[in-house]
C-alpha cells in the first residue's frame, strides 16, 4: 500500500518493512558485539516499541531478560510534554546494564525522564536503543547508544507507532499527508 487512511488523516509510505528489518539487524549486531558479556535487562517501552522490541530480541545472540514499562506522552499527533507512567518496572536494576528499547525519540522528553528515573536505582549503565530518531525535534541533551534510522520531523504511523490507537499493526511506516 502506498497510501492509507486512518481516521481523519491520510498517510503515504515513507519507510518500507525491508528498510526497517535491515536497520534492526544492524542494531542487533552492534548490541551483540557490545553487550554479550553484560547480562543486560532489556526494557521495552510500551505501547509503540512492541514490534521493534520483538524483532530485535529475536536477533540477540546471548542470554538476557526483557521487561516492559508503559508510558504515555502523546495525545493525537502532539506530544503533551508530560510523561505518565502507566506500568512501572518491577525488576531490581542495581548493578545491571539496562537497555531501553524505544520506538521513536522525537522531543526526547520521554527517554530523558526514564533514564533519569533509572539512574536513581544505581544501574551499572543505562543505554538507549531507538528504532527511529528525529534530530530536528529533539529538545533534550540525551545520549542515544543505538539508532536504527534518522528521520525528518514528520508525524508517522506503522510498525508499532499509532495515530489515536490506529496503525500500529502496519509492517511499513507511513508519513501524514499535510
Amino acid at each position: 500500500m502506498k497510501r492509507i487512511q486512518l481516521l481523519d488523516k491520510e498517510f503515504v509510505l515513507s519507510i518500507p518493512a525491508s528498510d526497517i528489518k535491515r536497520a534492526i539487524w544492524d542494531m542487533a549486531m552492534k548490541i551483540n558485539r557490545d553487550l554479550h558479556d553484560k547480562n543486560p535487562l532489556m526494557v521495552c517501552i510500551l505501547n509503540g516499541s512492541f514490534m521493534f522490541s520483538a524483532d530485535l530480541m529475536k536477533l540477540i545472540e546471548f542470554p538476557c531478560e526483557i521487561s516492559f514499562v508503559k508510558l504515555s506522552s502523546y495525545h493525537g499527533m502532539e506530544s503533551t510534554g508530560e510523561v505518565k507512567q502507566l506500568i512501572g518496572l518491577n525488576e531490581n536494576v542495581e548493578g545491571r546494564t539496562v537497555v531501553l528499547l524505544e520506538d521513536i525519540v522525537d522531543t526526547g522528553v520521554t527517554i530523558d525522564n526514564l533514564v533519569r528515573q533509572l539512574k536513581t536505582q544505581n544501574p551499572a549503565d543505562v543505554k538507549v536503543a531507538t528504532l527511529l530518531f528525529k534530530p530536528e525535534a529533539c529538545t533534550r541533551d540525551i545520549k542515544l547508544d543505538y539508532v536504527g534510522l534518522e528521520i525528518p520531523n514528520d508525524f508517522i504511523v506503522g510498525y508499532g507507532l499509532d495515530y489515536d490507537g490506529y496503525g500500529r499493526n502496519l509492517p511499513d511506516i507511513y508519513t501524514v499527508v499535510k
